[in-house]
């Protein structure tokens, strides 16, 4: 069995399949799905999305320089693809698939209520790259769903059952394999653990010893 050779193209997969909100200058919301998207940048927070300069929403988010990242789930796969193959032009996708607007705090674009994670962004550059123009951007706000919250406010992001997209095809998160840097993790041996307790049960004995024994009258 060997490999094969084939000309230059995009095989990078999965990637996310992320529904983007925006409204033009006078509120006109609409719903673009985007596959190339990621975060470039950590701090300060940024990420990108790249989009064809022909789609309805670019000349929104152009013109604005503002739009929402809304995270796509299992209960969300169908409405993702919809967007992505229906133009705001012809429909208005928001109360075609039944989504709720979500009023956000640092951009007039709407987010998309029933995303589990809503990343408010703000346009820095437009890089003209060629079939596709890349919008580098600040995130400015984030929200999120408090249902995955848990009673530490940990937010389980893991548990909204997020999709992914790999050669036209949507998929699910699968089984957790591991977690970052579990590679070079140290097991605990059994010796060691064993040893750890025989010192705790002895700390324990002494505490104890010191409790009961009795004091001398002076």
């Amino acid at each position: 069995m060997g490999k094969q050779t084939w000309k230059p193209g995009n095989m990078l997969n999965p990637v996310p399949a992320v529904m983007v909100s925006v409204a033009d200058k006078d509120g006109n919301a609409n719903i673009i799905t985007v596959g190339w998207a990621g975060t470039i940048c950590t701090n300060p927070p940024m990420l990108s999305i790249s989009v064809r300069p022909e789609r309805y929403s670019y000349h929104m988010i152009e013109e604005t320089g503002e739009f929402v990242v809304n995270l796509t789930t299992k209960d969300l796969v169908k409405e993702t693809d919809y967007c992505g193959v229906k133009s705001g032009r012809d429909v208005d996708k928001f109360d075609v698939l039944g989504l709720t607007k979500l009023e956000m705090e640092h951009v007039k674009a709407p987010g998309i209520s029933e995303s589990p994670v809503n990343i408010e962004c703000k346009v820095r550059e437009i890089n003209k790259l060629g079939s596709h123009h890349m919008f580098i951007a600040d995130v400015v706000g984030v929200t999120v769903d408090d249902k995955f919250m848990d009673e530490t406010n940990r937010f389980h992001i893991n548990d909204t059952e997020l999709i992914m997209y790999s050669h036209g095809e949507y998929f699910a998160l699968g089984e957790k394999l591991g977690k970052f840097g579990y590679s070079i993790q140290k097991k605990k041996t059994k010796s060691k653990a064993k040893s750890k307790s025989k010192t705790k049960s002895s700390d324990n004995k002494k505490r104890e010893n010191k409790k009961s024994k009795p004091k001398k009258n002076k």
